[in-house]
């Protein structure tokens, strides 16, 4: 099924694009119509040896990068549309510049959803989301973007278009391309456009909540242990800390947040199931169909990006740890031993299902450096890892946002050198500088 295109720009005002505090900016910003127009512009930069940055909504310019003076901004926030929609096979191909609302409001038409729940759905585009292969909550059941892309086409630095994958799910010639350019950050290729495989809408989805006190969270993780090992399939199990707690539900305790969406009678077993099982003691809620919609619309805008941090007396900054999953209890333990009375809070949730933690800091930046320091410590010490998603760009040049780099590292440096010899896309702004 083809869809019209919705509508192009061909021009953008650089004062739209200027963002002296999180950086990633252009001499020049130039907004193209189409792939071919992508292919002409990092053909010529590339032969004229210029640096291009690569931006879609704009939400992740705080997320890496140690640039501000690229010689080309390449705007793809207005190259958007659904290109091809095929409702039998469960498949949608669309342009990196579609936000993920606009994507999620087309399928839902069909009954259908693209399966994943990234921040600031209104503002995020599907391109930034693939570039930086992001996820939310709900990775627990659908995994990430990683997970969801069956083909992409991608513009190479010379304007060469290759196309990696295919338009159906069962695909498996060769190797898996696509994941090359996945969680990239744009520094192999221009994504223009991504094909991705869909589910059906649930018929019913809630939201259960579990407000726990500090005395028992042993007794929750045991329970939680439990959860995994039965016959309920939760969408997340997602641990909220008493800071974020308090801003969410108004109640100064440990939550833990389980979505069902299935069946009307599948959710409510598994409603009932929670509440016949549950420690005693432990206070639970239950939100249904649209409370539960309401309330992950507003989750989804707990985190600052760079197009919401307006603050300039309080630094903000957002930390990625990645552990194994029940360790998310330990984060949660260390986010209240690094608070400090009105200088440092953290705002912390992670999942026990997937163990990725994210970790809101606010407060004076002496105290933010030094949380950030203090938490890539002990994830580097569990054999994990702590990137930092959102920060100025003064603080980029002051602490290194990925970390040390992995033993891997040359692998990465290989396919750079390969795919962008010249470093004209996004230079600087990957793991160790790629």
């Amino acid at each position: 099924m083809e869809i019209q295109d919705m509508p192009q720009a061909s021009t953008a005002a650089s004062s739209i694009f200027k963002d002296e505090k999180f950086g990633n900016d252009g001499a020049e910003v130039v907004a193209p119509e189409s792939e071919a127009d992508i292919a002409d512009i990092l053909r010529k930069a590339n032969k004229d040896g210029k640096k291009v940055a690569i931006i879609s909504g704009g939400t992740k310019r705080g997320y890496g990068g140690l640039k501000n003076d690229y010689d080309i901004l390449l705007s793809l926030s207005q190259y958007k549309g659904v290109v091809e929609h095929t409702a039998g096979d469960m498949t949608v191909t669309v342009r990196p510049g579609t936000t993920i609302k606009e994507l999620q409001d087309f399928l839902r038409e069909f009954d259908q959803m693209a399966s994943i729940d990234p921040a600031w759905p209104e503002q995020a585009t599907i391109g930034g989301v693939i570039a930086a292969n992001e996820s939310g909550p709900k990775r627990m059941k659908y995994g990430s973007a990683r997970d969801l892309v069956i083909g992409l086409r991608v513009v190479y630095p010379d304007g060469t278009v290759i196309r990696t994958g295919g338009k159906v799910v069962k695909n498996v010639a060769g190797y898996d391309m696509n994941k090359l350019f996945i969680g990239s950050m744009g520094t192999l290729g221009v994504i223009t456009e991504i094909t991705m495989k869909l589910r059906p809408l649930p018929k019913c989805e809630s939201l259960v909540k579990l407000f726990v006190s500090k005395e028992q969270l042993q007794d929750l993780k045991t329970f939680v242990v439990k959860i995994q090992d039965s016959m309920i399939e939760p969408a997340t199990l997602e641990m909220v800390n008493p800071a974020l707690s308090k801003k969410l539900f108004n109640r100064d305790t440990y939550t833990l947040l389980a979505a069902f969406e299935d069946v009307e009678n599948s959710v409510r077993y598994q409603e009932q199931w929670i509440k016949d099982n549950k420690p005693e003691g432990m206070a639970m809620d239950v939100s249904s169909e649209t409370e539960a919609t309401a309330f992950w619309n507003a989750f989804s805008k707990i985190a600052p990006n760079s197009l919401t941090d307006y603050e300039s007396n309080r630094t903000r900054a957002v930390v990625k740890i990645g552990s194994k999953n029940m360790n998310v209890f330990e984060w949660l333990a260390e986010a209240e031993t690094l608070q400090k009375a009105n200088l440092l809070t953290i705002e912390m949730h992670g999942g026990l299902g997937h163990g990725i933690t994210n970790a809101i800091c606010t407060g004076v930046e002496s105290e933010v450096k030094q949380a950030i320091v203090r938490l890539r410590y002990r994830a580097e010490d569990k054999k994990g890892y702590a990137i930092v998603k959102h920060l100025p760009y003064t603080l980029r040049h002051e602490i290194d946002v990925w970390g040390h780099k992995p033993a891997y590292f040359f692998l990465f440096e290989g396919i750079k050198k390969k795919n962008d010899p010249n470093n004209t896309l996004n230079h600087q702004r990957f793991v160790g500088g790629i």
